[in-house]
This record gives C-alpha cells, structure tokens and sequence, in this order.
C-alpha cells in the first residue's frame, strides 16, 4: 500500500500470491481483500487480470472523500461472476454435459433459483444461471430433447445465436448441464458458466460515496428485479448515495446489468409474488411509503453518476432502479442489446427502467437494440430525457411476440404527473413516444415514429367497475410523499419538433390508444381541451359548486402544441395553428461506420424559412398536479437554447433538435 495525500493507495493483482498485503510491492490478489479494510479517501488500483469475485464494499466513503476502485488499465481488470466449465463429455453429436457439486455454488445456486417474481409475465421455467461459449451467452430450453434438437428460436432477435442451447437437471446432489455447442468443443473453447449473483455490490444498505471505474463487469446471474423487491444486478450501490460508476463495461447479465436499487424489505419483498392477496399496484404504493421508514430522503439516497459506460447483452435491463436513483445522473453511456434473447418476458424491461425517477437526468446516450430504450415508471417527477440518439428500439419483423414480452418504444413514461421533460433528442423506432401519464414536454425532438397509449393504458375494468391507477406525486425536488391522484391525461407540451412518418401505417394499428400505434404526428391530441376550453368549465367569477364542478376535476386536463415540423403526411393537431406541414416526401436515416454515427436527412432543405422563439422554464407553466415548473434539479430555468450536439440556438430557430440545418450530422 502506499499513502497519497488523501488516503491510502491498496493495490491488487490477480497473479499475485493470496498472502499479499496491498502494498504495491505485495498487492492483494482479490480486490475483495482491499474492500474489506479501504476507508474514505482511500483507493484501490486493481491492475489488469480476471477477478473470479463477489466485490463487496464493506466501509462507505464521504462527499469530499469517496473510496475509489480503479482498474489500472481501462477495462484491463475483469470482474466476472462466471467461472470457466471444463471437462465436458459428449453425449451425441453436438452436445456435451458436465457434472458439478453443489457445494460449489454455496449458499446460492442458480441453477436451482429460477427467474420468477412480480411483474413476470413469462413461465417460471428459466434460471438465474446461464453458459457462454466465446463470451456469448447460450440459450436456456426447458426439457432436453430442446436442447438436443438445436432449432432458431422464432422469437429471438438474433436468431443465429438462439441455436446455442443449453439444459440443467438435478442428480442427487450434483447440478447437471448439458450443452449444444453446434459442432464447436467445448473442451477447446472458452466456456464458463455464471456462479456468483454480484459481481460488485454490497450486502447491506449504506454504503455511501464509492467511485468504480474503468472495469470489466460481467457474467453474473442476479435475480429478476421487480420495483417492490429488493433490486441486485452486476454492480450497483444497493440503497445508498453518492455512487460513480464510470468508464465500465457492464454485460451479459441473466437480468439487470447496472441496480440502482432498492431497500431491502421482508415485509415488501415479492409481495404479489409469494402473498397474492394485494393488488400489484396497490403494493408498489405500500414501497413507496414504506420507503419513507428505509431512509429515503435527499439527504440519504440516490445522487448516483452513470457515466460513459458500454452496458449490452443483459437480459432484463441494462440499467435499473425503484426509488434508489433519485436526483442521478446516467450519461453519455451507450446502451444496446437488452431483452434481445426474450427468454424472459415481463415489465421492467428497457435499455434504461427507472421508478421514481425525481429529479433524473438521462442525457447524451447511445441506446439501440433495445425492447425499450427508456422506461420511467411512476413518479418521473423532474426526470429529463435530454440530447439522446435512439433507434431500433423495437422488436424485428421476423421475431414473433414472445410469451410475457412487453411492446417496444424508444420513450416510455408511464402513470407519472409530470413535469418530466423529453428534448432535443432523435427517436427514430416505429413507437417514439409512449405516455400513458400526464405532465410531459416534448420539444426540440426529430421523431419519426408515432405517440402511443394516448388516453389508454392507465385503469382497468375489474368486476365491472372502473379500478383506477392513482400514483404518487411529491414534495417539490423531494422524496416526500405530497399527494395521490389517478391520471387525468394531457396536461401536455409539444413545441418546436419534427414529425416525420418514416414507417408504414398498419391498417391495425390506427388508435393512438393502442401501445403500437403507427401513426406519427399529433393528432391523437385532439381528444383533450384548449386552456381556455378547459379553464371555463371552473366558472372562476361564480361561488364554487364542489359537486358540479367534478365532471371538470376528473375531466381531461389541457394541452399545448405549437412550432411543430411535419413531413410524409404526419398529423397534425387540429389546435396548432403555427406549424409546418411539407407535402414533398422526406427521409431520415442512421448510417453506423466503424463506431462512427451520421444521421442523414433532407428534411432541413424542405424547412424553408420556417422559424420559432427558443423556449424557456417560463414558456411552459407548471404540471398541474405536482404543481411544479419543468426547470433544472436546483429550481433554476432551462433555457432550451443548446441543440443535441451542444451547440447554441439564437434568435429564431429551427424545429428539432440541432440548431442549424444540415443534410448530415455527425452524431458519435
């Protein structure tokens, strides 16, 4: 070890002998070792190696003094929660078995704990663990035969690799894995199978102000995570503040790549799951208020940074978090190939799944090949989906619905009051935007798909009566619980964008209502008031008649719409008067070269002359239930003037989300 100004310096290397002290002379061998002792101000530089461990921090850092894990190589040091499969047997032509010993998993065996809990939609026949030939992560059948047979799943997304099947039984006390490797042997190959549930992650809540940065994280096989469960993935604070993930590889998960967590509650835990006798909604407003007792104040949790990190290949999310990721940031991340084998099926699958997303600012990120690109849940209060580039966030032609998958979209904000802000970001999936909520600004945005769930997706009819979804709204820029209200719909900004329908209309998916509506544009806002309309029902010059005026208090709220672009017949809102309707055709597309992303378009060349103000805080009011401005974290304005690419608006400007016209732009 040695001293640096702010703490101590503890080294690790994976070659070195176990009997090391952490000085750089004699490093710790397990970074394990380093998380046991490091205090605040202290850091641990992990040299490259592969780490065969379960990192579980056991001291918090402070604001001014963070413990620091930092891989001395950029992604050099692997953290993996797989270890390597060796000694296979064949059993026919192209699969093989190994036997294990139970005793090697300890006290947590994924090959015995299924994917299973609140919200899962899909039959409870897949497990935690998986197998990986040449770091790609196998297909799970359910009876042997399956497996022997080999066939392309028809519900894949990447259909070549869903032939790569694999099969676990138990025998006496041994876990059995067979394995179809498609001619490939196994004892040549690089084959591992996951072992280890976390790859990094404590086990307690607490564990403030820790920095990670620079690792590989991979192969690990954490369980499903719900909103009302406790929450794990391959790395994440558990319930916490003041986390930084930075500069990771995050990959190959069964389920969640990145857990900003949830409380860790018995009481609350599964409730649906393993009682029944709740409503599901009715128990996420249990963790929400419970989450009050859990400490879950500003003071307390959230305030994470995600940032510049590469997160694929995970099978539930990519990034998750109930309640735990308050007042965060994720950033400049690239995101991809989430829920792509759709082996399991259920809610809370996205690129990004955040609940209680308060003050959440999702920003400059890469998401593609995603089943969503973007899912806040409930109370997105504050959150702002800012300078993104999104597209095939949806599921392919040739795929068929898997049992238990949700729809796809690249923007999904469901059952929240607002304000929650989508700008200056390209939406480019067939679903751009899907918001069965209220409260939510949608400006400065090139999208080329439809709105969905318009007025839909919200209550449902149980013996025949109306069961509303009422949520929670909060104290302003707080955690605290201000008040509950079903959703009312509209309440809606829609300024300053390009609508282009880039994709055909399905003769079956005309209803805005629907979650795949293929129309683009606004006309789906037709159903709710003017202001003005919508204000007049008060009578504000008459003595208040509270029992007449309930038609109103339960009514639609109003919307705004105006400075809009539209191409390829995209609709249009009957109450928008300033805006641009092109009748010549259009295109838009993303061309990917070596890392390299351009997006090419005609549609500045077809703008003309058409222009509109730049928007601020003051453009926009107040959401109407949280009674709240759509402004920054700290109560200041926004000033919509900065495009995606960071470059400033003046005077008039153009819809959409760069400042000057262009025929490409150059994007990543």
């Amino acid at each position: 070890m040695a001293n640096n100004k702010s703490g101590t310096i503890y080294y690790v290397n994976s070659a070195a002998p176990s009997s090391g002290d952490g000085t750089k002379e004699k490093p710790f061998s397990k970074i394990n070792d380093a998380a046991a002792i490091a205090l605040p101000g202290d850091e641990v530089v992990v040299q490259p190696g592969i780490y065969r461990e379960w990192v579980c921090p056991v001291n918090s850092g402070t604001e001014d003094a963070p413990i620091t894990y930092r891989s001395e190589q950029p992604l050099g040091a692997v953290i993996t929660g797989a270890d390597p499969a060796t000694g296979w047997t064949k059993h026919s032509e192209n699969v093989w078995f190994i036997r294990i010993d139970n005793k090697v998993f300890g006290d947590y065996n994924p090959y015995t704990t299924y994917v299973c809990g609140d919200w899962y939609f899909a039959p409870t026949v897949r497990h935690t663990g998986a197998v990986f030939i040449n770091d790609h992560m196998m297909y799970e059948t359910v009876t042997l035969d399956e497996c022997i047979s080999g066939d392309i799943s028809d519900t894949s997304w990447v259909p070549e690799e869903s032939k790569y099947k694999w099969y676990t039984e138990q025998e006496e006390n041994e876990t059995v894995i067979y394995a179809n490797f498609q001619g490939l042997d196994p004892n040549n190959e690089k084959v591992e199978i996951s072992v280890r549930r976390n790859c990094f992650m404590p086990d307690k809540n607490g564990v403030n102000y820790i920095t990670v940065s620079g690792f590989n994280i991979t192969k690990g096989a954490p369980t499903w995570a719900p909103p009302a469960a406790y929450q794990d993935g391959l790395i994440g604070p558990h319930w916490a503040k003041g986390w930084i993930i930075e500069d990771c590889e995050v990959s190959n998960s069964r389920c969640c790549g990145i857990s900003l967590g949830k409380y860790r509650d018995p009481e609350n835990d599964m409730y649906f799951y393993t009682k029944h006798v709740k409503s599901p909604t009715q128990m996420e407003r249990d963790a929400v208020c419970r989450g009050q007792y859990h400490g879950w104040t500003k003071e307390n949790i959230g305030s994470h940074i995600i940032r510049r990190c590469h997160v694929h290949h995970c099978e539930q999310t990519g990034i998750v978090g109930r309640m735990g990721a308050v007042f965060s940031t994720i950033e400049d991340c690239h995101i991809h190939h989430i829920c792509n084998s759709q082996q399991l099926g259920g809610a809370e699958t996205a690129g990004i799944k955040l609940h209680a997303a308060i003050d959440v600012t999702i920003r400059r990120n890469h998401i593609h090949n995603c089943i969503m690109g973007v899912w806040l849940d409930w109370e997105a209060q504050g959150a702002r989906v800012t300078q993104n580039i999104m597209y095939d966030n949806y599921r392919p032609d040739f795929a068929k619905p898997a049992e238990g998958a949700m729809f796809s979209n690249d923007i999904f904000i469901e059952v929240g009051h607002g304000p929650t802000l989508i700008d200056n970001n390209i939406l480019l999936s067939p679903v751009s935007i899907t918001i069965p909520s209220e409260g939510i600004a949608v400006i400065h945005n090139l999208v080329a798909g439809s709105f969905s769930l318009i007025n839909s997706g919200v209550d449902s009819i149980v013996n025949n009566q109306r069961e509303p979804r009422y949520t929670p709204y909060h104290i302003r820029h707080r955690t605290e619980v201000a008040g509950f209200m079903t959703i009312l719909h509209g309440d809606d900004r829609i300024y300053n964008n390009i609508f282009i329908q880039k994709y055909p209309v399905k003769d079956d998916k005309m209803d805005p209502a629907d979650a795949e509506h293929s129309v683009a544009g606004t006309a789906p806002f037709d159903i709710f008031p003017t202001y003005d309309d919508w204000i007049a029902q008060f009578h504000m010059d008459e003595e208040p008649d509270m029992h007449g005026l309930a038609p109103a208090h339960f009514g639609h709220l109003p919307v705004w719409i105006g400075g809009n672009a539209y191409f390829n017949n995209a609709t249009v809102c009957k109450y928008e008067n300033d805006n641009l309707t092109v009748s010549e055709s259009a295109t838009v597309d993303i061309t990917e070269d070596n890392g390299s992303i351009c997006l090419k378009t005609d549609i500045y060349q077809l703008l003309g002359d058409f222009r509109d103000s730049v928007l601020s805080t003051d453009n926009l009011g107040t959401a109407f239930e949280p009674e709240q401005r759509f402004e920054n974290p700290d109560g200041t304005d926004i000033i919509f003037d900065t495009d995606l690419l960071g470059n400033k608006r003046t005077g008039d400007t153009i819809p959409g989300p760069f400042a000057e016209p262009a025929m490409m732009y150059s994007l990543v």
